[in-house]
């Protein structure tokens, strides 16, 4: 009998159009505060700094946090949907004499399988990356990124970024100091489970004759299979850079095609990367354009070949003040990507997103609803994922009388619902300081954010869940779906 009611209302609603929809705001969770990372943190801040999601409901978070030591790492993973406890980074304390360690980046493969990439301090005021796994749901111990320290004789190293394309098959970008003061960019593999040593990304040395290099981001699409941007300094100005890794062997670098030719300026950057499949990515970043000030770029892979570097459709004629930047994409297939960033209009800094759709991309656009919150004009999207073409959410921070707030906001079908402070957000941050991090969908209507908010006494961190589940319509398929 209870059956049979449940299929009657679930008609019901379905006729009423009362079923929500996957876009809308009702489906964010409340945030809630990472759970015992305020116990871990004794000091004077903690924040989410990475998420990544394999399947809904099953997650991992990765950061630092404030012990009266020092900085220190830690992990939270979601499991079947339900977050577990923070717990520091195993074995990095050892590791991290100096008490200054943070996790930067975190990707998950599978459930229960991912890796963390960020910094120590040795105890001698030298920092060292360092990588950790988890498998089948533990996680290992940290240990220094194999021949990083060989190369990073200046003492000053870090993994800035991570991807796994299946579990045990992962790749890490960052930099480090050859002991001249100069800056290099580095990318180091695991392999069925193993690290490999780090090298120097190849040929970027030879075009880093200002010596300030550094792997920004980097994306594996499959097993040996990635691509990492970054920037150089020609000795002229700040350049960005792509290379791949094709069949497990990395190429050369080369300048982001036709960019050099828009960074009239001399301050260029590829700040993110995402790969739909080996040879199909995207990057977007940053120029400057001289007298004009900061643009935003975007720039393909297909098929193996990189084309030029363009300026973001229409983002120019939004960015009536001269400071605009491409901070992350993601591609949900070959051709179909998303971005998110921020541009200075005359009322402030706002946030903005552009679609790629089929292979070409329409024009930036403002974030719906996004200035109405943003009352104090600062603004920005700070962290795209796509679970699959026009599928998309964006978190990012506000401004408004009381401070900094982080909101969020979901592209349904291919279009741009209105962005949201998240929920309960504000009613944590009563310092008045939140900002959304970084978001992960592991499928369309499931998705992760995470982020930090005051307390008034510290900075803590956070994490939100979008879950949406819409039932199907047919109404055979309800009997069926509902037993």
């Amino acid at each position: 009998m209870k059956k049979v009611l449940l299929v009657a209302v679930v008609s019901l609603g379905l006729l009423a159009g009362s079923v929500s929809s996957v876009n809308a705001t009702s489906d964010w969770g409340d945030a809630i505060a990472i759970p015992a990372l305020i116990g871990l943190n004794t000091g004077s801040g903690a924040q989410g700094n990475s998420v990544s999601c394999a399947s809904a409901g099953n997650c991992a978070v990765t950061g630092y946090y404030q012990s009266s030591a020092g900085d220190q790492g830690f992990v939270v993973n979601q499991t079947n949907g339900t977050w577990g406890d923070a717990i520091a980074i195993p074995a990095l304390s050892v590791l991290n004499t100096g008490d200054d360690a943070e996790g930067t980046s975190v990707s998950c493969a599978s459930a229960g399988n991912c890796a963390v990439t960020g910094y120590y301090d040795n105890g001698e005021g030298d920092y060292q990356g360092f990588v950790v796994n988890q498998t089948d749901g533990t996680w290992g111990s940290a240990i220094p990124i194999p021949a990083l320290s060989v190369l990073n004789t200046g003492d000053d190293a870090q993994g800035t970024s991570v991807s796994c394309a299946s579990a045990g098959n992962c790749a890490v970008t960052g930099y480090y100091d050859n002991g001249e003061g100069d800056y290099q960019g580095f990318v180091v593999n695991q392999t069925g489970g193993t690290w490999g040593s780090a090298i120097a990304i190849p040929a970027l040395i030879g075009l880093n004759t200002g010596d300030d290099a550094e792997g920004t981001s980097v994306s594996c699409a499959s097993a040996g299979n990635c691509a990492v941007t970054g920037h150089y300094d020609n000795g002229v100005g700040e350049q960005g850079f792509v290379v791949n890794q094709t069949g497990v062997t990395w190429g050369n670098a080369i300048p982001i095609p036709a960019l050099i030719s828009l960074n009239t300026g001399g301050f260029a950057e590829g700040t993110s990367v995402s790969c739909a499949s080996a040879g199909n990515c995207a990057v977007t970043g940053y120029y400057s354009a001289f007298g004009d000030g900061d643009e935003g770029f975007v720039v393909n892979q297909t098929d193996g070949t990189w084309g030029d570097a363009i300026p973001i459709p229409a983002l120019i004629s939004l960015n009536t003040g001269g400071d605009a930047e491409g901070t992350s994409v993601s591609c949900a297939s070959a051709g179909n990507c998303a971005v998110t960033g921020s541009y200075r209009d005359g009322a402030g800094y706002q946030g903005f997103v552009v679609n790629q759709t089929d292979g070409t991309w329409g024009n930036a656009i403002p974030i719906p609803a996004l200035s109405s919150i943003n009352t104090a004009g600062s603004a920005a999207g700070n962290s795209v994922s796509c679970a699959s073409a026009g599928n998309c959410a964006v978190t990012g921070f506000y401004t408004d009388s009381p401070g900094k707030q982080g909101f969020v906001v979901n592209q349904t079908n291919g279009t741009w619902g209105d962005a949201i402070a998240i929920p309960a957000l504000i009613g944590l941050n009563t310092g008045d300081g939140a900002e959304g991090n970084s978001v992960s969908c592991a499928s369309v209507g499931n998705c992760a954010v995470t982020g930090y908010y005051n307390d008034s006494s510290r900075l803590q961190g956070f994490v939100v869940n979008f879950t949406s589940v819409v039932p199907p319509t047919d109404p055979a398929v309800v009997l069926k779906f509902t037993g």
